[in-house]
């Protein structure tokens, strides 16, 4: 999730924690703690775009980090702050991380929450940047804030701001399972051969769903609201993975593939490949959109494969927010 919603939660959990004893320390090192497995964003200013992608949310997202790294900022923490002892702090730093990849696993990237294991979890039920699971518990957490540490109101006004964005994630995986079987009754109804189907919502809401289907030759991507009043019809994105040709053998092409996984077509304009990675959608809802959230550009140079992210404009994001905002009323 962005970074404002990692946040708010980590400064909840903090507050369950040891609200009672410190106060708002307790919402601020939450804060600090929930942020701070997103630090390995940082990998892209010191290693190239493939290996940044592969870094992020695996390592600093993983029980294993919560475990070990959570005494060691409790230790520090008790060094400088003398409010309570090293034992409740390093409980405030692990829940504060662990809850950070815990939210993450239900968004489209996931995480590698049993690093070492090569293993991302994602189930794909909440969009990275949702207000509606935001704005509420924001609401809330600066509402307790305001309140003395001692105030059961206080705790109740945290607890709630807990219980209404769990709540609302609930929703959401229902959501997505409703969806889910309209996807697919209309795949039969249409009598669409596929293997594999899997939906996740689009940008800033649940209303509007996505749905990328696995075909022989090529991948459908369909849109549903539940506003929706007519049938469902999808695109085709032919695969083309044959362009990539010699290609494939690359190494930062098979990472890329791999982060993909198997969910990319391959592209060519003007004698440049591009790799595109169809689990973050479509910069566009209509039936020709064909630029990708995420596409990789391959350039051949002399020291090797350089792999560069295509990147998006001012233009684009407006567009999509535009074409976003009227699918959402539905079709």
């Amino acid at each position: 999730m962005d970074s404002l919603t990692q946040i708010v939660l980590g400064a909840a959990v903090g507050e369950v924690v040891l609200g009672k004893k410190v106060g708002n320390k307790a919402m601020l090192y939450g804060a600090i703690a929930g942020t701070i497995p997103d630090l390995d964003t940082f990998a892209s200013y010191f290693t190239d775009t493939v290996t940044a992608l592969e870094i992020h949310r695996g390592f600093t997202h993983s029980i294993f980090f919560s475990v070990v790294f959570a005494p060691i900022f409790g230790w520090l923490v008790s060094r400088y702050e003398k409010l309570d002892n090293f034992k409740n702090w390093s409980w405030l730093f692990f829940w504060g991380f662990i809850t950070h990849p815990l939210l993450d696993a239900h968004t489209t990237w996931g995480t590698q929450l049993f690093w070492p294991l090569d293993l991302r979890v994602a189930y794909k039920n909440i969009f990275v940047i949702d207000p509606l699971y935001t704005l509420p518990f924001l609401v809330c957490v600066i509402w307790a804030m305001r309140l003395p540490k001692t105030s059961a109101r206080r705790r109740k006004i945290n607890r709630l701001g807990i219980i209404l964005s769990s709540s609302y994630l609930v929703i959401t995986l229902i959501l997505k399972a409703y969806t889910y079987q309209k996807f697919t009754a209309a795949l039969d109804e249409q009598e669409v051969n596929y293997t594999s189907v899997e939906t996740k919502p689009s940008a800033f809401n649940s209303v509007l769903w996505t749905a990328n289907v696995d075909t022989p030759n090529a991948y459908l991507i369909g849109h549903y609201s539940i506003f929706d009043t007519q049938p469902i019809s999808f695109a085709s994105y032919p695969k083309q993975h044959e362009l990539l040709g010699n290609l494939k053998e690359e190494e930062k092409v098979q990472q890329l593939l791999k982060i993909t996984q198997g969910w990319y077509t391959v592209t060519q304009k003007e004698n440049q490949i591009f790799i595109n990675d169809l689990r973050f959608g479509l910069l566009g809802f209509q039936p020709t959109e064909n630029r990708f959230a995420f596409s990789f550009e391959l350039i051949k140079t002399p020291t090797g494969l350089k792999v560069k992210e295509v990147e998006k404009n001012r233009t684009q994001a407006k567009q999509l927010l535009s074409e976003l905002g009227n699918r959402i009323k539905g079709n």
